[in-house]
């Protein structure tokens, strides 16, 4: 190993406190990775190892790495102006241009947006805009927002509240007052539950009614919102049945409650249409951005705002009273309109509609013949491999988080970047991702299942 890296090994260890960590193993550990450059769909780290990353950052990376647009965008704004605040009646050209392309690229009922650095921020927004949103309207008790188990909506305290992972509500007195939380709409766990013996519509239905059975316990005057990614991201890449989403949108409707979709992970081409909302044909009230809205280059997200909602704050005779300090920082602004530009000059969404995603997912499944894989599922460029003990009924290992810790470290050996959540191995590999690099992706990560097989047994 080089000098070098060693060196940076043990300074990252004294003084860096990494997220979602252990500190004390990584105070002991001289093993992190250094990652020092990347190119395409690709990273490179200290000692020269190319790696395919097929977790495209950590979800953002969607137009991959070394764009020279993105790069020459963020070098011309901060010639210009680097930074200045929307505070206090103020604007810039990046704000401005972005804001337009926004609405251009959104649903047509919604034309706002309120800018924040990114998706946890975008998420706190929401919960003040929409319990203001009620309020105005002489409804102040309507303040519950309604969330699933096991989603992720950022780590700040409202956001982390928001998110209904049991390890995060155990640290900081979370969730918040006022949020609750209904089943996800895990079909695949549904079935090791239930030996495999359900049907997907019915299933669909019934999770989807564990929202109307919440708001009547609550009551209706209570309920502001319910939020749901179109498809939970760090959950697992749980892909809910055609049946879940009609009926959420019925429920929304008819029980007045605003519904939010959080398009931090799915937006932007992912589900091979500019939002997962699309796809799903989902019309939200809300929709908070992030990620790859500027592909990563540059800390950005936001809070799209439909005409309903806009109208109505619009008849509030006094100031919103938040923001940050960077919202709609002009850099970071410029690079996120480079990247939407770029996307459409390459018309990349249609290329994954038609060509990357149905490619991808071709190859992908042929990993469920794998004997440790229980469900391999995929929608648009987002894939998951349920890990078993036995493939015949569903089993799961007893310790399955600690089996994808060994096969996320081959991973890294074998040169490619997938991700272990619990029971799961998951990818959302940068949309630019060619078949070649596709083909590299599902051999690399076949070599590592034989591994880790070979290792647990």
């Amino acid at each position: 190993m080089k000098k070098s890296t060693i060196k940076m090994q043990k300074l990252d260890a004294k003084h860096h406190l990494h997220p979602f960590s252990n500190f004390g193993e990584f105070s002991k550990s001289k093993s992190v990775h250094v990652i020092e450059k990347s190119a395409g769909v690709y990273i490179y780290n200290s000692e020269g190892q190319k790696i395919l990353d097929a977790m495209s950052g950590l979800w953002c990376v969607n137009m991959g790495y070394g764009q020279q647009s993105l790069i020459d965008a963020a070098n011309k704004q901060m010639h210009s102006i680097p930074f200045y605040n929307s505070f206090f009646g103020t604007t810039h050209p990046p704000a401005v241009e972005l804001s337009k392309l926004l609405s251009d690229i959104s649903p047509n009922h919604i034309n706002q947006v309120f800018f924040t650095s990114g998706g946890s921020e975008a998420n706190d927004t929401m919960i003040r805009m929409v319990r203001h949103f009620w309020s105005i309207q002489d409804k102040p008790e309507k303040q519950i927002i309604i969330s699933r188990k096991n989603a992720y909506h950022g780590s700040t305290m409202a956001s982390a509240s928001l998110g209904g992972m049991k390890n995060m509500h155990k640290q900081g007195g979370l969730p918040i007052p006022g949020i609750v939380h209904i089943s996800q709409p895990d079909f695949f766990g549904a079935c090791v539950d239930n030996g495999g013996q359900i049907d997907s519509l019915e299933f669909g239905l019934k999770i989807a009614k564990e929202l109307e059975y919440k708001i009547d316990e609550l009551g209706e005057d209570k309920v502001a919102a319910f939020i749901a990614e179109p498809i939970q991201g760090a959950g697992g890449v749980i892909i809910p049945p055609e049946s879940y989403w009609p009926e959420i949108n019925r429920i929304c409707n008819e029980r007045d409650i605003l519904l939010v979709v959080d398009e931090v992970i799915c937006g932007f081409g992912r589900t091979g249409e500019w939002f997962g909302s699309d796809y799903y044909k989902i019309k939200p009230d809300l929709m908070p951005i992030a990620k790859g809205l500027s592909s990563g280059y540059l800390p950005i997200g936001g809070l799209m705002v439909s005409d309903r909602v806009s109208d109505v704050l619009s008849t509030y005779d006094d100031d919103f009273e938040h923001g940050f300090t960077y919202s709609g920082h002009p850099t970071c602004a410029a690079v996120a309109v480079a990247n939407i530009r770029l996307m459409q000059q390459t018309n990349i969404v249609d290329t994954v509609k038609t060509n990357t995603a149905p490619y991808l997912a071709s190859k992908w499944k042929s990993l469920s013949e794998h004997p440790l894989v229980g469900e391999s599922r995929i929608l648009g460029t987002l894939g998951a491999l349920e890990i078993v003990e036995n493939k015949e009924n569903y089993k799961r290992f007893k310790e399955g988080s600690k089996v994808t810790g060994i096969c996320r470290d081959y991973c890294f050996k074998n040169g490619i970047v997938m991700r272990a959540v619990g029971d799961k191995m998951i990818i959302c590999p940068p949309l630019v991702i060619n078949n070649s690099e596709i083909d590299e992706l599902v051999e690399k990560a076949w070599k590592c299942l034989d591994q880790t097989a070979k290792e647990i047994s």
